[in-house]
């Protein structure tokens, strides 16, 4: 099971297993976004390449107007993937 749930306008959390059939539902919240935003990751368990991709995007389609996703709360293995990734020198980790 996987969630994505935009909680106000600046924090999206993450619960489950976001992996490839899950990224429609999560490109319809990270589509709502259009300022800098807070990723919560702490009931996140898995995230697979094409996970990553929707970060990456929403990203970089931020980025063009001064904007950034944070990403807080990873554990450790979700934390690895991103620095195997070369992503955590895209997003700010916290």
């Amino acid at each position: 099971m996987f969630e994505a749930e935009l909680k106000g306008n600046n924090e999206i959390m993450l619960t489950g297993r976001f992996d490839a059939s899950q990224v429609e539902k999560a490109k319809m919240v990270f589509d709502a976004v259009a300022n800098s935003c807070e990723v919560d990751f702490t009931d996140l368990e898995y995230i697979s390449s094409a996970g990553l991709s929707v970060l990456l995007v929403t990203q970089k389609r931020l980025s063009k107007s001064g904007n950034s996703l944070k990403l807080t709360n990873m554990n450790k293995h979700i934390r690895d993937v991103f620095r195997y990734a070369g992503f955590d020198t895209v997003f700010e980790i916290a």
